[in-house]
């Protein structure tokens, strides 16, 4: 049950503080000013253009290792669902996306949320059905990272950006970053279920940069969805790269931290 960017909550959608466009075309200026004072600071070779890298974990950082509904339907033949394929991906949008009538989808272990989603996926309300469900997302063996992640995360990291995930995600996602032993190299880890904000709340990205000892004008977010991602960062003064769509490679994201050249 990956709380992945397919549709974003009504609820959780906050108007950024100036037009997105006007933020969007002001933050990409001030990156080119940022990597023109670094290229005329003198020193050869490359340097970090950024000292701070705040990452989403679902569907930026973690990507589940087969589709969820695949998963759940292969589960579920043992509880009696036969819903197709498409229409529990239907079906889990139409859920993802629908009003939710508390201040946080994940709170704690985020299973009155998830229940919800996997009832209206697959028409099944079995408790060890949805059980078994939650269960296989709570294990490093349910997600995958994408390619040269972690030799990014590595080579930034030694480079001496800072590193932070920034999540809507409930209280799995720590032993799930353990699991695919990438936890150790990041300086915070915030969870929206344990401080209180979801993105694009502009309190969740102020806490991760506090906690890593960077100033918005000095990081970077990439993540996956346009409102609570990039809308919610750049409301804040943050760049934002939009995973799939301004980086999609991991190497990119390395390749225009670690450089004094220009991107754009």
């Amino acid at each position: 049950m990956p709380p992945t960017a397919a549709a974003s909550c009504p609820l959780l959608r906050r108007a950024p503080a100036a037009p997105f466009a006007a933020l969007s075309g002001a933050l990409s200026r001030s990156g080119m000013a940022r990597r023109l004072v670094a290229a005329s600071s003198g020193g050869g070779g490359r340097g970090p253009a950024y000292g701070g890298l705040l990452l989403d974990a679902g569907g930026t950082l973690l990507q589940v290792a087969r589709p969820v509904a695949e998963t759940y339907a292969s589960i579920g033949r043992r509880y009696g669902v036969t819903k197709p394929e498409k229409g529990i991906m239907e079906g889990f949008k139409r859920a993802f996306s629908a009003p939710w009538p508390k201040t946080l989808r994940y709170q704690g272990d985020g299973r009155p949320f998830w229940r919800i989603v996997v009832a209206e996926a697959t028409n099944c309300t079995d408790d060890d059905y949805f059980e078994e469900v939650y269960q296989h997302y709570a294990h490093g063996d349910a997600w995958r990272l994408p390619v040269g992640a972690d030799t990014t995360l590595r080579e930034l990291k030694d480079a001496g950006v800072k590193l932070a995930v920034v999540s809507n995600f409930d209280t799995r996602l720590r032993k799930l970053l353990k699991d695919l032993n990438v936890s150790d190299m990041f300086d915070a880890i915030v969870v929206s279920s344990e401080v209180g904000y979801e993105k694009p709340a502009p309190e969740i990205f102020k806490i991760a940069l506090d906690q890593i000892g960077v100033e918005t004008t000095n990081a970077v977010h990439v993540g996956d969805d346009e409102t609570a991602d990039k809308a919610g960062a750049n409301a804040i003064g943050l760049e934002c790269w939009l995973w799939g769509a301004d980086v999609k490679t991991f190497s990119e994201i390395r390749d225009r931290i670690l450089t004094t050249d220009d991107p754009q």
